[in-house]
């Protein structure tokens, strides 16, 4: 007997009842049989009117059929199939008026007629209207039956549907309807079907009596294959990708995977069960287009999660073949939810799901995007969960380490002067090995909600960026789009998510192929949902050297995902920060991060120099280029307010580590002990580590560029000398009362309103007025005089001093040296603002003491080793 051969097909699961394998058709869902309802109607005087379509999805099925049961198992249809969904034009027939919502599959026959099925909703419930017409009935007489049967497993398994009118056959569970003939070749039949037991398939054969007598015959499809058509399923559409709503309150799914033999969506009624409810195995020529597996639900009922299943698609190495079977998480999933924690203690991967509503609905209240100027920025990066989580932090343990606790804190940031922060990556994490390494892209983690849920997620981060707009700070995220955690994108299309070899630099499976047309879509989908979503003001690109590679690992001159970033009609307007890191040192030294005059970097050559230097073992040049905005790299049209600097960072040693270790393995951190490892009582050494953190800090706010405070770094915090991300520690908030913090958050909050952009006529001094001894590498004396405009000066004349020019000098010597000062412009004096040698609170002020001119009519200043100066002409009283 032929097989059948649906246009979709269920994946053995059983609807409503739970079961996953099949059964015999007698104790298959008892539960569905009891609640289920059955409508029959002939149509016995003409057929309905020919209902006009807006658009048409036609597919030509595959011409090799594969079975797996002689008699009952579904397989690929070779027929070719027309799917219509529209609204219907009304007419005077009352039964057409009562169809909504109507899709129309035609197939041809074995024998050359044609059936039409047509599947709509009516009065709430399904009904499924089935024409044959043109059929060639010279072996049989004027009478059709209907033999069919509905199933949402497969179709050896039909559901019993409970009807006292007709008796379904012991052993397949069919049902046989005789059809009304309304012309000479043309008949016709009507089934309804309760809503609530939607999504399913009808499949269905015909048969008529021979016209000697002798037995029936049965009409198949073109390929003696059954006809099958879903009711409650439609084919959908491939956009948006993920999970949409319609305004008619239908949804629509979409997933890529070229790879993919077959894929199957799978919905949960318990985000806690291990199995789905219900499993749709979509058709791959009705539910795909191009790469894209679509389908369309008029209602989900009591399912809340979904995910897919992929056949056959292509997985890295062995250890994910395993995990073939798996249900994966929509990579365009907007809410997530955690089944089945307990997966990782059995040796399987966490498994999440996507939930099955819309994102909830927010008030943003007017909030606009600053559009903060870059070189206004001061930027403050930290860590969500370990910024309030300590209970220091004094808030409830509801609010403390989630986006409600910086919400909480805001009053901290703006102490310090910030106007902007850079959150250490929020996304959906493995949280085994770190928010760097991403399992998602669209969602953040629900652990910095306020109840670890999704939505309350969702909506606190919502409030937390609202709430620092309303305080003039920015919010700007760390991304990672280079790599991703185990399992989280991997068995949907590897090939296509993923570098399909390791090459040079490519040591670990789950590297994104960022440049690959789709892997490219979904980024650049992912960042404008976080700037339309969340109002997130701009992005810094982990380790963005890896951006610049193609589909074989080589590095390109002009890469496909930058540049789409730097022209976007919404992302160019956004911060593009570059983290512009080769961890594996394979990029050619020649490579220079293409920017188009829109994309910012991390300036890692600025933490060394400056390091490098207050060690006493950098070069007067390279401090130079530092301060004046770090020519070398940004002089190429963009300018210094594209140099992101930085003196430490999350990874590596934090500020206060940077003065006190210099052993071991942390040759790569330049950084210096000042005289002893570790801890210490020792007076000098205290104090030498004092001024070098006031001279990085220092450095860090008055260099052209945008500068950016760790978290931390403001009230000492240590890793104990460690480097490693793993060993940073939640914040100390009773450290800001010590006081280390107390005059350390006092000089940064100073420095970040001291700080002016008067870039233009520098010039370089050394200690005795003469040029400096660049050649020299010995000489560690540094000063330059930043000249004021007129007009810059005539504004700040309003004020009760006239400011006029700055002069910075460093001193990274072992020794003093007597500085000798520019004369001041004509009727102004030198003020002394900072020196970071002094006591506390003596080595800085708002206002400064004047620098008496001394004899020649020189203005000179002593300044002790390892420190640095700061002076302001002005025409204030003496």
């Amino acid at each position: 007997m032929a097989t059948l051969a649906p246009s979709l097909a269920f994946r053995p699961c059983c609807f409503n009842c739970g079961a996953v394998e099949s059964s015999p058709p007698s104790k298959l869902c008892a539960a569905s049989a009891s609640a289920s309802h059955y409508v029959f109607k002939s149509k016995c005087t003409r057929r309905p009117a020919r209902l006009e379509v807006e658009k048409t999805l036609s597919a030509q099925v595959c011409q090799n059929a594969v079975t797996t049961r002689p008699d009952f198992r579904a397989c690929a249809s070779s027929s070719r199939v027309s799917v219509d969904e529209t609204q219907p034009v009304f007419t005077p027939t009352t039964e057409v008026d009562e169809l909504q919502k109507v899709s129309t599959y035609l197939f041809r026959t074995d024998l050359g007629g044609l059936v039409s099925v047509s599947v709509g909703e009516k009065n709430v419930n399904y009904a499924v209207t089935i024409d044959v017409s043109s059929l060639q009935t010279t072996r049989g007489g004027h009478k059709l039956v209907l033999i069919w049967g509905v199933y949402t497993s497969d179709s050896s398994s039909y559901m019993h549907l409970g009807s006292q009118c007709f008796t379904p056959d012991a052993k397949t569970g069919s049902i046989e309807t005789p059809f009304t003939p309304t012309s000479f070749d043309t008949f016709a039949l009507e089934l309804g079907f309760e809503a609530k037991q939607t999504p399913f398939y009808l499949s269905f054969l015909l048969k008529s009596p021979l016209r000697d007598g002798s037995g029936d015959f049965e009409i198949r499809n073109h390929l003696s294959a059954k006809f099958c058509v879903p009711v409650g399923l439609n084919a959908g559409v491939p956009s948006p990708m993920g999970l949409s709503f319609s305004t008619d309150g239908s949804l629509n799914f979409a997933i890529f995977s070229r790879h993919a033999q077959g894929v199957v969506l799978c919905l949960y009624d318990d985000t806690t069960a291990d199995r789905p409810a219900l499993e749709l195995d979509l058709d791959p020529y009705i539910n795909r287009s191009g790469d894209i597996w679509h389908a369309s639900m008029e209602s989900t009922w009591n399912f809340v999660s979904y995910g897919y299943r992929f056949k056959g698609s292509f997985s890295q190495g062995d250890g994910y073949k395993s995990h073939l079977e798996s249900v994966l998480l929509d990579p365009y999933a907007k809410i997530i939810v955690n089944s089945i924690p307990n997966h990782h203690d059995l040796g399987l991967p966490p498994k999440y799901l996507g939930r099955l509503c819309k994102e909830p609905d927010f008030d943003w209240g007017g909030d606009v995007h600053l559009n903060l100027p870059m070189e206004k920025l001061v930027v403050y990066r930290l860590n969500v969960m370990r910024f309030s989580e300590h209970k220091s932090s004094k808030l409830p343990p509801d609010i403390a380490g989630t986006f409600s606790g910086v919400t909480e804190k805001v009053h901290h940031l703006k102490d310090l002067g910030v106007n902007a922060i850079l959150l250490e990556p929020i996304l959906s994490f493995d949280e085994q090995k770190g928010p760097y390494f991403p399992r998602h892209f669209f969602s953040p983690t629900k652990l910095h909600g306020p109840s670890r849920g999704s939505i309350s997620a969702i909506n606190s981060m919502k409030e937390m960026v609202k709430k620092l707009h309303a305080n003039g700070i920015e919010v700007l995220l760390e991304v990672v789009f280079t790599r991703t955690a185990d399992g989280a994108l991997q068995g949907i299309d590897d090939s296509s998510y993923y570098y399909a070899h390791r090459g040079e630099g490519i040591e670990t499976t789950n590297v994104l192929n960022c440049n690959y047309p789709t892997v490219q879509q979904m980024i650049l989908n992912s960042l404008r949902h976080w700037v339309t979503e969340f109002h997130i003001d701009g992005f810094c690109f982990i380790n963005a050297s890896s951006l610049l590679r193609g589909f074989h690992g080589e590095y390109l001159s002009r890469p496909p995902l930058i540049e789409a970033i730097a022209f976007d009609p919404l992302l160019s307007k956004a911060k593009l920060i570059a983290d512009y890191w080769d961890p594996h040192g394979v990029a050619p030294k020649d490579t220079r991060f293409p920017h188009w005059k829109r994309w910012a970097e991390l300036n890692t050559n600025f933490c060394n120099d400056v390091r490098n230097f207050f060690r006493g073992e950098g070069l007067l040049s390279d401090l130079a280029t530092r301060l004046c905005g770090s020519g070398d790299i940004f002089s190429d049209g963009r300018g210094p307010a594209f140099s992101f600097n930085y003196i430490a960072r999350n990874t590596g040693l934090p500020l206060v580590d940077l003065v006190s270790f210099s052993g071991g393995g942390l040759a790569s951190e330049l950084s210096w002990n000042c005289g002893e490892e570790g801890p210490t009582t020792k007076t000098a050494v205290l104090e030498r580590r004092l001024k070098q953190i006031r001279n990085f800090l220092f450095v860090l706010y008055v260099s052209l560029g945008v500068p950016i405070l760790n978290m931390g770094d403001e009230c000492g915090q240590s890793s104990w000398g460690s480097p490693s991300y793993a060993d940073r520690k939640p914040f100390d908030w009773n450290a800001l009362a010590t006081g280390f913090g107390i005059q350390i958050t006092e000089f940064i909050s100073f420095l970040s309103s001291f700080r002016l952009k008067r870039k233009e006529n520098i010039d370089w001094h050394g200690s005795d007025h003469s040029p400096p001894r660049w050649e020299d590498p010995d000489c560690k004396f540094l000063a330059m005089r930043l000249k004021v405009d007129k007009a810059e000066s005539q504004l700040s004349s309003e004020s009760s001093q006239t400011k006029g020019d700055l002069y910075i000098a460093c001193n990274a010597a072992d020794h003093s040296e007597s500085v000798v000062l520019p004369p001041p412009p004509e009727g102004m004096t030198w003020h002394h603002l900072v020196d970071t040698a002094l006591p506390f609170p003596g080595f800085f002020s708002t206002e400064g003491k004047p620098v008496l001119e001394q004899m020649a009519g020189l203005y000179t200043y002593e300044m002790k080793p390892y420190s640095c100066t700061l002076f302001e002409a002005s025409n204030g009283n003496d």
